[in-house]
């Protein structure tokens, strides 16, 4: 941390706590102060630290530690966009906060989806699972409106005697699917739900369970795949994934077909199927 990011860090840790009341922390109250907000001691009281410490924090002369960060940032009851910002200037990752229940797909992405009629896209949430699509993606991919709503999982389904067959090269997809839910782990670890899929999987796949102990790891992009489609024949589809502001555990991945190609020809005329003969569906889960 730089000087001048510490000394930053300082400032905006002192204007923080000067907002702050001791009846708003729980602490009793009462006493005329001669300056607002609560003294540095009260602060190092409820991070448990020193008030040596906290005061040299203050002053720059200190760096502290990821911990330390999370507990004072509690204290002072800062905002995510606060926080994040007060490790940025610590030069510190933030620890993401654990998740907690069913995700839903914002509302933001679900309208996005419902424009997106000549393009494939699905909304995944973490662990890879399933939390919305359109109805191009469910004609491309599989109908996820006939799958109970825990088993809508991308991972999941790319282990199914479906996806082997759908994919011409279904275990470069399938490798790269466990390597970006290794990386899933990471931002979910002890997740019970992330639990119950990889052990599923490696009970029910010698693939997954030796790709899984193999430890790579890959981050969800960009890519090509090409798809042996029953309807529609061969489709050579770009994929990219939009992360959601709103959400950084939900992003959008979309397919698309490059311009006068036999794959836009595919598509349209999947398109054009699926609207016409078959309820391809639209959901969310949850």
């Amino acid at each position: 941390m730089t000087r001048n990011a510490s000394t930053e860090l300082g400032e905006f840790l002192r204007a923080r706590r000067a907002e702050l009341t001791p009846r708003s922390v729980g602490l009793p109250g009462g006493t005329v102060r001669r300056v607002p907000g609560l003294r540095r001691e009260e602060v190092a009281t409820l991070a448990a630290i020193s008030t040596d410490y906290y005061t040299r924090l203050e002053q720059g002369r200190v760096q502290a530690s990821e911990p330390v960060l999370d507990a004072i940032t509690r204290v002072l009851d800062l905002d995510e966009d606060q926080r994040a910002y007060v490790f940025e200037l610590a030069g510190k990752e933030p620890a993401r906060p654990r998740p907690q229940g069913m995700q839903k797909v914002h509302p933001h992405l679900r309208r996005l989806l419902d424009d997106l009629a000549s393009l494939p896209a699905m909304v995944l949430g973490r662990q890879m699972d399933v939390l919305a699509w359109n109805p191009l993606a469910a004609a491309l991919v599989g109908d996820f409106a006939q799958l109970p709503a825990e088993e809508r999982n991308y991972a999941r389904m790319v282990f199914s005697p479906a996806m082997r067959e759908l994919y011409a090269d279904w275990e470069t997809t399938a490798r790269t699917t466990v390597a970006q839910l290794r990386m899933e782990a990471a931002h979910n670890a002890g997740s019970p739900r992330l639990t119950t899929l990889v052990n599923d999987l490696s009970e029910q796949d010698p693939d997954f369970r030796r790709w899984w102990s193999a430890h790579h790891v890959a981050a969800r992009t960009t890519g090509t795949k090409t798809l042996n489609h029953p309807i529609a024949g061969t489709l050579v589809l770009e994929w990219d994934t939009l992360t959601a502001g709103t959400d950084p555990d939900q992003q959008l991945i979309i397919w698309t077909a490059t311009p006068d190609t036999p794959t836009e020809e595919g598509l349209r005329f999947l398109a054009s199927w699926a609207a016409g003969g078959r309820e391809a569906g639209r959901g969310a889960l949850g």
